[in-house]
């Protein structure tokens, strides 16, 4: 039986935005969401992304995508997003792979209505349409620059001024998603064919990342638009200052230095170990309090040292759990590098504003007072929501 496919272009080189498509939107590279956004739509069969770059293409293993190399001459500035496709439907066909609809997914676009995007797989899958396009309504008055100063109208009379009510909407495209059938596409070489339909989807997910602006409109966005999911992971990382405690530190006479801990965090912790995750503190500080904290609560601990993301680039590594899968909760600037590299970048709610700015969810307590039980139960609601879930498991089956 023929599969839906969804194809997701993703070239390294971008004029706009350097590196575009590994930029984070809440928290999430561009190439990722799009990759989830696929996989939490029920219809889509296989996720594919196309790239010509090595780091692309090793985020999208990690988020689940299978991977074509794209060939540089289909790669530059002049290459269009059609012959990508072509070029991947290709090589599927190579690996036996019978696609019978093409789902056209923009990494570009960082808020992916999953919803709309499955009723539009079913209106081309039942051949109501051939090509469906995600589109916003608009009642906008058009203008076309004539020349320099005059101006011409498009879709209105500019001598009649209808309310609103009174006139028909007009649809803009989002360039989110495309679904075509995929012997229609082949034929046409084009996106656009035969009986076309809209899926229509919420003004407040139609921005498309093309400028440094955007980027950070779509950034501040995301915690309007993300809806707050359990955390599925492997392992749970976390900074020890801030996260463990509340950042302050208590000095004796004799320069003796003391912290305060909460044991709501300790149960936390145990209840991850119990479920076999592991659980790593990292810190800078070569303070005997982080190791005692870790052989307390009975973890590994890595500390002083200078380089947090290598060090936690190493541990993952030697565990084989892939940085997509590991959760890691931080408070300060010295934690971006590592929240940059997981798939699960938290905060403590008084983190620093960069913190915040760069984390996938935001914890309701703050640091030493519960931070880490809070993140502990949502990881075990995770683990709990994906044994559940048979999408899931099937997904993430190897």
């Amino acid at each position: 039986m023929s599969e839906v496919v969804a194809i997701i272009p993703a070239r390294g080189g971008s004029k706009g935005v350097p590196r575009k498509n590994l930029r984070r939107v809440g928290g999430i590279p561009l190439i990722a969401r799009a990759i989830e956004a696929a996989r939490r739509c029920p219809s889509i069969d296989r996720v594919v992304v196309t790239t010509d770059d090595a780091d692309i293409a090793a985020v999208a293993g990690e988020w689940g995508a299978e991977v074509v190399e794209r060939p540089a001459s289909l790669a530059g500035d002049e290459a269009t997003s059609e012959t990508a496709l072509l070029h991947a439907l290709e090589v599927l066909e190579e690996r036996r792979v019978d696609t019978g609809v093409v789902v056209f997914l923009q990494a570009t676009s960082p808020f992916i209505d999953v919803s709309a995007l499955d009723e539009a797989v079913h209106l081309v899958r039942s051949r109501r349409r051939d090509s469906v396009f995600s589109a916003v309504e608009t009642y906008g008055f058009l203008w076309a620059k004539a020349s320099r100063s005059a101006a011409t109208a498009i879709n209105h009379d500019a001598d009649l001024r209808p309310r609103r009510q009174d006139r028909e909407p007009h649809y803009l495209e989002t360039g989110a998603f495309y679904v075509m059938r995929a012997a229609g596409f082949r034929a046409a070489g084009h996106r656009f064919f035969g009986s076309i339909g809209i899926a229509e989807v919420a003004e407040r997910t139609a921005i498309e990342i093309d400028t440094v602006a955007q980027l950070a409109i779509a950034r501040a966005l995301a915690p309007l638009i993300d809806t707050p999911t359990a955390i599925d992971v492997d392992a749970v990382v976390t900074d020890f200052d801030g996260v463990h405690t509340d950042d302050s530190v208590r000095v004796d006479q004799h320069g003796g230095e003391a912290v305060t801990v909460s044991r709501s965090d300790g149960m936390g912790v145990a209840r991850l170990r119990e479920a076999g995750i592991p659980v790593l503190i990292l810190s800078t500080e070569a303070n005997p309090v982080v190791g005692a904290r870790a052989r307390k609560l009975r973890v590994e601990v890595v500390q002083d040292v200078a380089d947090k993301a290598q060090a936690l680039r190493t541990w993952a590594a030697e565990r084989g759990i892939p940085l997509a899968r590991i959760a890691y909760l931080g408070n300060d600037v010295n934690d971006l590098g590592c929240l940059d590299l997981v798939g699960w970048p938290i905060a403590v709610p008084d983190a620093h504003p960069l913190v915040l700015s760069a984390a996938r969810i935001v914890l309701d307590r703050p640091g030493g007072a519960g931070a880490v039980r809070d993140l502990a139960e949502r990881v075990l609601a995770g683990r709990a929501a994906a044994s559940a879930d048979p999408l899931t498991a099937a997904q993430e089956a190897p």
